[in-house]
């Protein structure tokens, strides 16, 4: 199924992302992990290309056994700022092969040294090349607290614009913490008329690790309830699993109250958070989508 179509089925979507595990690592680990999640019943999930925007061959790999094996939709990352037409085209080649049929189309994070492509500068011209490319689904990432490169709000939001009129039929968001900067965002949407649906990404902090990598990653600004919560729990591992895993139900139950569309949970490889938060909010879902 497409993915888009899911929004025409429910009124609010759950889905999780997952990522590649390194290119020695024993496949059997990350099989576990998605025959867990897919006990969960999400409406999709999500496998990225690597950190840090360098790729990942195992991408397909992992989307197939979702697909296929578990029968749950994948939807597959990918990414343009290293790649050229060539490039991509291999990799739809695999991807379609694999039975994928929904693509997150990415710019992806400059990796510091590598050459940069010349045939795709924006997520926007790989929407495009990919929707010319074959049959494929396309969602889009978005930023509720702005592109780090975008000069402004409204440049922002026009260059989004640009997403939709390449293809991009939904939207996942980057992660943030505080609501009030995507309910914000959305009214610029609104304003700016765009009414494709959009996903809240949530990352809930559940490991000094994830503190500091995510943080350092996204540039994500933490509200200061967060951050009394990272200070108070950071040396903590138990303490901060419970109160990260708290603080993103609470921020679930928020969005969904105000009506988003969809949750998309970057639950980091960890079916206990997965879980545990699934299990927090099923009630509201179902009542929802009722």
């Amino acid at each position: 199924m497409k993915i888009s179509e899911l929004f025409n089925i429910k009124k609010a979507v759950w889905s999780f992302e997952v990522f590649p595990p390194k290119p020695t690592a024993d496949m059997s680990v990350v099989h576990k992990t998605l025959a867990e999640l897919a006990e969960l019943s999400p409406d999709y999930v999500s496998v990225t290309c690597g950190a840090g925007g360098t790729g990942n061959r195992r991408t397909a790999e992992i989307a197939r056994i979702i697909g296929s094996e578990l029968k749950i939709e994948p939807l597959a990352h990918l990414t343009c700022i290293n790649s050229s037409k060539e490039d991509v085209e291999k990799s739809l080649a695999e991807l379609t092969e694999a039975g994928v049929t929904n693509i997150l189309t990415l710019r992806g994070d400059r990796v510091p040294g590598a050459e940069e492509s010349k045939d795709f500068k924006h997520a926007s011209d790989l929407a495009a090349f990919v929707r010319a490319h074959g049959d494929f689904d396309l969602g889009g990432a978005c930023y509720p607290e702005c592109h780090p490169e975008s000069a402004s709000p409204e440049e922002d939001v026009e260059n989004l614009k640009k997403k939709i009129d390449a293809g991009v039929t939904h939207l996942n968001t980057q992660l943030f913490f505080d609501n009030d900067d995507f309910y914000r965002f959305c009214d610029r949407l609104d304003k700016a008329g765009i009414t494709v649906p959009v996903q809240a990404g949530i990352m809930p902090l559940v490991k000094k690790s994830h503190v500091d990598r995510t943080i350092g990653l996204s540039g994500a600004k933490l509200p200061g309830k967060i951050s009394r919560m990272i200070a108070r729990f950071y040396d903590d591992p138990d303490s901060l699993m419970a109160a990260g895993i708290a603080y993103a139900t609470d921020q679930i139950t928020d969005l969904l109250s105000a009506g988003a569309r969809g949750i998309h949970l970057y639950v980091m490889n960890n079916p206990y958070v997965a879980r545990t938060i699934t299990g927090n909010v099923s009630s509201i879902l179902a009542g929802i989508n009722r």
